[in-house]
């Protein structure tokens, strides 16, 4: 099922931007996207301590792996790479990269945009935010 132009990761190791945009250069592609998601320190007026995720990695993997394949079909874009963490993620820990290559700037953009708000709706990854006297589990979706 792995795509050569398709790289999915979801796992308890820190995220790196610079092996994801590593892993979306092409010489044929002059825009490069890379959209990184990081632990804010608030959800509203509560003070986060910090987050908590959980996956259901076989069905994770494999819904990650056919929205970086839409997003190939929809847009002329070459390269689609997602990598989620899963585990306690302390504040300004990474918790989601997304890497989009293609020809030209407009497609990565709109492609990248895509990826996250699906990976979002779509990809079992739960998530407890812990606060200073309390927990909860939250949706993830927008």
């Amino acid at each position: 099922m792995e795509d050569k132009h398709i790289h999915i990761s979801l796992g308890f190791e820190p995220l790196s931007t610079e092996e994801c945009r590593t892993l979306v250069q092409d010489p044929a592609c002059g825009g490069q996207v890379v959209f990184a998601g990081a632990v804010r320190n608030h959800t509203g007026d509560r003070k986060v301590l910090y987050l908590d995720f959980e996956s259901y990695v076989p069905m994770a993997k494999k819904v990650m792996q056919e929205i970086c394949s839409q997003a190939i079909e929809k847009w002329p874009i070459r390269h689609a790479v997602c990598h989620h963490r899963l585990g306690k993620l302390e504040i300004g820990e990474l918790a989601v990269v997304i890497a989009v290559s293609s020809p030209h700037r407009k497609a990565s953009f709109e492609a990248c945009e895509f990826i996250i708000d699906e990976l979002k709706k779509e990809v079992p990854i739960w998530k407890k935010e812990v606060f200073e006297g309390g927990e909860e589990w939250v949706s993830a979706r927008p």
